[in-house]
């Protein structure tokens, strides 16, 4: 069993994105980010991407080719403030999920690496 199915599938990864982004709106640190007026296609992009990573469909690459997280994220400065705000909305969405401790702790351990690798500013 992938950790998409042990987790919950597409209902777990849309409830974990669409309070990600709840959070991401109402931020003056991360909303200028996200050029587009409505925050619907990222929260698309998001979920699918992690989706497949997961172990779920491969509708993220049908879509939109390799997910090249460095280059697509290039554009932006990432800097610590913008990485500590994209993770502390997405804790406030995994505490939401009530998962398993090991598979939080392994979504987690996942989330803060790839978070941390986006870092492309010294603030």
């Amino acid at each position: 069993m992938s950790f998409y199915e042990a987790v919950g599938g597409e209902e777990t990864f849309r409830r974990l994105v669409h309070r990600f982004y709840q959070g991401v709106a109402a931020d003056p640190v991360l909303r200028p980010m996200y050029p587009e007026e409505d925050l619907g296609p990222a929260e698309e992009r998001l979920r699918l991407f992690l989706m497949q990573y997961w172990g779920g469909p491969t509708t993220y690459n049908e879509l939109r080719g390799h997910p090249r997280l460095r280059m697509r994220h290039v554009p932006f400065t990432i800097g610590e403030r913008e990485r500590d705000a994209w993770l502390r909305h997405m804790r406030d969405a995994m505490d939401e999920l009530d998962l398993h401790p090991q598979a939080a702790e392994l979504l987690w351990t996942y989330l803060y690496r790839a978070a941390q690798s986006l870092v492309n500013s010294e603030d």
